[in-house]
């Protein structure tokens, strides 16, 4: 029961995470930059076995180790495929959806500023700000969800990379 509990309380907790990353910027890149730590972390250990593999094969290393040899060189083309493929999708995405959203802001920006300066009362010259903060705080807000999707965007491109660099450290440090 205590268990069922504990993944109760744990399962909001994980929601709430992906949501706050996708509307803050900070957050988003903190992640990513907690993500490119281990990614980090692990390629260290990966590269400290490896190259000590390597100089105990000597010039003729075993059939194991030439697997293993060939299997780095593999891997990294197939994470640099992923990961190029991942930035790719993301970046269109991005293009189509900021690109909409600048356009909408820059017009409605524009729009709210020339009404602000026709105003001919003061009552609509405290309506019309109105519609200029309004029309500021949308910019502002695509502005935030830019810098978050960017992060995002890294961490797409990272995810390949960090998945492939933390599965050899687990599997090289199995032996």
């Amino acid at each position: 029961m205590a268990r069922g509990m504990q993944r109760n309380l744990r399962e909001p907790y994980m929601r709430r995470k992906s949501r706050a990353t996708s509307a803050n910027p900070f957050l988003a890149w903190s992640d990513l930059s907690w993500k490119f730590g281990e990614m980090w972390m692990a390629s260290a250990q990966v590269v400290a076995h490896r190259t000590a593999r390597m100089a105990a094969a000597g010039p003729m290393p075993g059939s194991r180790d030439r697997r293993e040899f060939a299997l780095m060189g593999q891997e990294k083309v197939e994470a640099a495929a992923e990961s190029a493929l991942a930035i790719g999708a993301h970046l269109a995405a991005m293009n189509l959806e900021f690109g909409a959203r600048a356009m909408r802001n820059a017009m409605t920006d524009g729009a709210a500023w020339m009404s602000l300066a026709t105003s001919r009362s003061v009552s609509e010259l405290m309506s019309r700000q109105l519609h200029v903060a309004q029309a500021l705080t949308r910019s502002m807000n695509t502005a935030s969800a830019f810098a978050a999707s960017t992060a995002r965007l890294g961490g797409r491109g990272l995810k390949p990379i960090h998945a492939r660099a933390k599965a050899n450290a687990r599997r090289l440090a199995r032996g």
